[in-house]
């Protein structure tokens, strides 16, 4: 049986959700069957062996559309295998350190008993919405700080625990 993955995201100008495709496809990469979905778009999650809930950062807190997602799934999420992952830092921090989740992320984490989670750079080029991004980007600190390798490793860890689940049964 192949297992099946939802990978969830909350994005606001599109960073995030490329972030969640590449996940999808190193997991697919592995074996694994793995669709890719807003969060607010997301009605069940009962059909998924295992999920992956992604948001990016924006002033400390996660994209409110993974907030409402984990807290509207919980019971069901709190019954698989889940993993997060936040993308933000506008800088090469998270390609240079592990990155902890901010405090509402560790919460969730805690709460539904998450395997993991990663923090990977984000992205913020022209064009952005939102008063804030257009700040940021006025100020000369947008960029691209994503690192695909490294989420593409990442994924293929999550599949090997998933792989293993599935072999422990």
């Amino acid at each position: 049986m192949t297992e099946s993955v939802l990978v969830a995201y909350g994005s606001t100008n599109g960073s995030t959700a490329r972030i969640a495709e590449a996940v999808a496809a190193a997991l697919r990469k592995e074996g694994l069957t793995a669709d890719t979905a807003p969060a607010g778009t997301v009605t069940d999650v009962t059909p998924y062996d295992g999920v992956v809930l992604g948001g990016g950062l924006y002033a400390g807190r996660w994209h409110k559309d993974a907030r409402r997602f984990a807290r509207r799934h919980r019971r069901s999420l709190a019954e698989r295998p889940l993993w997060l992952f936040s993308s933000g830092p506008l800088d090469t921090s998270a390609a240079e350190r592990d990155v902890p989740p901010v405090p509402g992320v560790r919460r969730t984490g805690d709460r539904l008993d998450a395997r993991g989670h990663v923090t990977f750079g984000g992205c913020l080029e022209e064009g952005a919405k939102g008063r804030v991004a257009r700040m940021i980007l006025r100020g000369g600190r947008g960029g691209d700080f994503r690192d695909f390798a490294a989420v593409e490793r990442w994924a293929a860890g999550v599949a090997r625990e998933l792989s293993g689940d599935r072999r422990a049964r």
